[in-house]
């Protein structure tokens, strides 16, 4: 008589992430997930917590050896936001991947202990599987909303995708004497932060240390690059790129005053969609914007539609909710009085602050 099978039972654990042959697997178990991300990646979040003195961990669910559930975590620290377990940190997306076989709510128990041994009082999972709204986990949904669609065949069926007003920016810029240059070189790494460090001063938000963003480029090696708008030799638009299963992400990116009256933003959108296709991509992953807000309605006039978000908060019993979206209309005094820093001392200071928004 055959005895009685008996399922295997799935344990969670947190990898080894100095252990090369485990950050394989995870990197091929995001890759198959059809959810998969940059964000879930090894190669965003563990260089992110290195670059910015903040602490990497991959929370695993296994079964017969195999991993049925994955969460990437960013422990992030500051003294002005407080402390955060975040899926993932510095990113606009992450959470809980599973599969078949998996039990999601161990995962997000796990997650809370992990967070208490941390003394972090609040989680955040940007996307993916999430937790029911109760037992401290609350859902934010319609704050954010992400846009994507396809890429054109060719150059000049993705002009004709553009609606028209901005098809019209998008000529204009195409009659303006700028050149576009794609690389990861130390020359263009240098002209993207400078454009970077301005824009995000014009913005009033404190900008992210280069360590971070050089980190990444390292990390994703040829899955990412720099596109750079130039005027008369002078970089005025910038914008660093994430690629992944068939999508581009443009990231990191912005322009100088000057770029606004040449159309350079324009030009390196529509540029990028063009690199992209050639890349082999097939969709343009606009990324995620604050609802209503510029950067909302300037994907909109591109013809990208809105797709809300939802995402999953944890609170400790007792702590307050953590602030610190740049965003927010509670911190919009600090915003404006940012924007009338000089630009040397917003560089200065600006990377203390960002490494511990998240």
């Amino acid at each position: 008589m055959n005895a009685p099978f008996v399922p295997s039972l799935a344990q969670v654990r947190l990898l080894d992430l100095a252990d090369v042959s485990e950050i394989a697997r995870l990197e091929a178990f995001v890759a198959r997930h059809p959810e998969g991300t940059p964000f879930h990646r090894p190669a965003w979040f563990v260089p992110v917590a290195r670059s910015t003195g903040n602490r990497a961990f991959a929370l695993v669910q296994e079964r017969a050896g195999e991993i049925v559930a994955f969460l990437p975590l960013n422990a992030i620290h500051s003294p002005v936001f407080g402390r955060l377990l975040a899926s993932t940190g510095f990113a606009v997306g992450g959470g809980l991947l599973t599969i078949d076989g998996a039990e999601p709510p161990a995962m997000f128990l796990a997650a809370e202990e992990m967070a208490r041994r941390l003394s972090c009082p609040s989680i955040e999972l940007r996307g993916g599987a999430l937790p029911q709204d109760n037992g401290g986990w609350a859902h934010k949904t319609g704050a954010h909303a992400s846009f994507a669609r396809p890429l054109a065949s060719d150059d000049e069926a993705q002009l004709a995708s553009i609606p028209r007003k901005q098809r019209a920016e998008v000529r204009r810029s195409l009659g303006t004497d700028l050149t576009v240059d794609v690389g990861t070189s130390q020359a263009d790494r240098d002209a993207h932060y400078a454009v970077f460090c301005e824009s995000y001063r014009n913005l009033g938000t404190p900008v992210f240390p280069r360590a971070l963003l050089e980190a990444v480029l390292d990390g994703f090696g040829a899955d990412a690059d720099i596109l750079t708008v130039r005027h008369q030799g002078k970089p005025v638009a910038s914008v660093i790129s994430l690629y992944h299963a068939g999508a581009v992400m443009p990231y990191w990116g912005g322009g100088t005053w000057e770029a606004r009256r040449l159309r350079a933003n324009d030009r390196m959108y529509y540029e990028l969609m063009l690199h992209a296709r050639r890349r082999g991509a097939r969709v343009f992953d606009f990324g995620r914007s604050k609802t209503s807000s510029g950067a909302y309605h300037f994907k909109r006039n591109w013809g990208f539609e809105p797709e809300p978000l939802t995402y999953a908060t944890w609170t400790a019993p007792g702590a307050a909710m953590r602030e610190a979206d740049p965003t927010s209309s509670k911190l919009s005094l600090q915003i404006e009085l940012w924007k009338r820093l000089p630009l040397g001392i917003a560089n200065r200071i600006g990377p203390l602050i960002a490494r511990g928004i998240g």
